[in-house]
């Protein structure tokens, strides 16, 4: 007899499942006599929020929904903080947990792991939401949460009983369902575009996948492409190339003069737009957007809109547009691309050492995915920095902006691609929210390098407190002896300074297994 607990992990490798991230409990058991025995590699986290994180950095990076099982109740609660980093920057995410038996839900018994509603509870994050309650239910449920992952993609939560688990289960996978693209017709966006003399594009998360249709779109109009954070990796040292955030002046002055702007899978969002919080936005002139959510469309004014996903929609648009004569793109974006590297260092906050710095580590291991936490270092080179790999930059300091992103994030990208270099960039507070995952590293003897910048202290926000006139407090929380933390989890372990990151990096590469790089700040 083949359980339900069965049945929903061979249907998960049915839909090309191979990684689940989870830890088991008791209200969880029956799930895991699903995955002895099958295709899938269980991944264990030493924290549910950990696990989360790791399916992001596994998505984002695979290409697949992130798939995680957790328990009830603490473990789903545990789980809420990486499905809402996922909500906000559109990453696929199954998450798997127990409740308690069918008979007890809502009536306050005080049975173990109980909530009012975990249900409800998931639903403030969640896409798709539901509780597989019988045999009959497993398949639908299933496809109903793959279903909800497509479209704009988001985290999805499926509850199964304790008493449901161990029922005996479908007794054969039906064929999954399949759905065709979204094609909308993009005849007024090409005559637009041939009508506008200074183009420029916003290239946003939507367009991460699409580097080569991208580059021959923007070839095509002559057309600078500002990038947001989650399109960093574009375009790498292109001439229309902007890798530098619409927040600062220099790019909104060249958004402002264009005579058309094509926004692009982005859903042109504060965290990268207005990240000052001055509560304005660069004014564009005869703005078109094309993205896979309706509901995104409708919240920011355009003169021209279409539904799709840029996966098709970009090569479509690529071909259909007419070649202009070569104008002034490139050097709008250079002009741009310099500006903006004058604006941070005129910061005084040391950003552009900082932005040196991810040069000299993205120098070191090309094409590497680089993954960031909330941190100086990566708050400047989501100012300004040019990375060399599409999809390898992204970070927790955009979106919903949870600490502790970094070193799970990066676990989840090296387990979803074992040939690419990985780094996690982090400062030593934010650290210290998921360090026990290093263990993780270890075990999977995965080439991470983690890089910590130590400064014993939540320095972006000491620093804003000052400048609000309110005295620096609970920002100095003490940094752990790094070289100890290493030792024990099993890491390899190396100090150096700023000035001295470029030479020690030739020193340590390449790297047999994980290692922690500190940098010290205190000089």
């Amino acid at each position: 007899m083949r359980t339900i607990g069965q049945a929903l992990a061979q249907n998960l490798v049915d839909r090309g499942v191979e990684v689940v991230f989870g830890i088991p409990g008791v209200h969880t058991i029956e799930l895991y006599r699903g995955i002895e025995g099958s295709e899938i590699r269980h991944i264990t986290p030493r924290h549910e929020q950990g696990a989360g994180f790791m399916a992001d950095g596994y998505a984002r990076v695979s290409g697949k929904p992130g798939v995680v099982f957790v328990i009830t109740g603490p473990g789903l609660i545990n789980t809420l903080t990486p499905m809402a980093q996922a909500r906000a920057d559109s990453i696929p995410m199954l998450v798997v947990t127990g409740v308690n038996r069918r008979d007890s839900l809502s009536k306050g018994l005080g049975l173990l792991h109980e909530l009012p509603d975990q249900l409800g509870l998931s639903q403030t994050v969640s896409k798709h939401a539901e509780q597989v309650a019988s045999a009959e239910a497993l398949e639908g449920a299933l496809h109903r949460a793959f279903a909800a992952m497509e479209g704009r993609p988001a985290p999805v939560h499926l509850e199964v009983p304790t008493d449901v688990m161990p029922l005996p289960g479908p007794s054969a996978v039906t064929s999954l369902p399949s759905s065709d693209p979204i094609l909308p017709d993009l005849s007024l966006v090409a005559a637009r575009l041939a009508e506008a003399k200074r183009v420029v594009i916003l290239a946003g998360g939507g367009c991460r996948t699409e580097n080569f249709a991208l580059t021959q779109l923007a070839e095509k109009l002559d057309a600078p492409v500002v990038q947001t954070v989650n399109a960093r990796g574009l375009m790498h040292g292109h001439a229309l190339t902007v890798a530098a955030s619409p927040s600062l002046a220099s790019v909104r002055a060249l958004i402002e003069d264009a005579d058309c702007v094509l926004a692009l899978g982005t859903e042109l969002g504060p965290t990268d737009y207005d990240m000052y919080a001055t509560n304005t936005y660069p004014q564009m002139e005869n703005m078109i957007r094309i993205d896979i959510c309706a509901d995104q469309l409708a919240r920011h004014e355009a003169v021209l809109t279409a539904v799709g996903d840029l996966k098709h929609c970009l090569p479509m648009l690529a071909e259909m547009v007419a070649r202009k004569a070569p104008n002034d793109g490139a050097e709008r974006a250079a002009q741009a691309r310099a500006a903006a590297m004058e604006e941070v260092t005129a910061l005084g906050l040391g950003y552009d050492a900082f932005i040196s710095q991810i040069e000299d580590l993205r120098a070191a291991l090309p094409h590497a995915v680089m993954v960031g936490d909330s941190t100086q270092a990566v708050y400047a080179a989501n100012l300004v920095y040019d990375h060399d790999r599409p999809g390898g930059w992204f970070n927790g300091a955009t979106g919903f902006g949870a600490l502790g992103y970094a070193i799970p994030a990066a676990i989840g990208a090296a387990l979803a691609d074992p040939a690419a270099p990985v780094i996690a960039l982090m400062g030593d507070g934010g650290a210290q929210f998921t360090l026990p995952e290093l263990g993780v590293a270890s075990d999977e003897n995965l080439p991470i390098l983690f890089v910590v910048w130590n400064n014993n202290a939540f320095l972006e926000i000491a620093n804003s407190m000052e400048a609000a006139g309110i005295k620096a407090t609970g920002c100095h929380p003490g940094a752990p002896d790094f070289s100890a933390i290493a030792a024990a989890y099993r890491l390899g372990f190396k100090r150096t300074t700023p000035e001295a990151l470029s030479q020690v990096l030739a020193e340590v590469l390449p790297l047999s297994g994980p290692m922690i790089l500190e940098v010290d700040m205190s000089a």
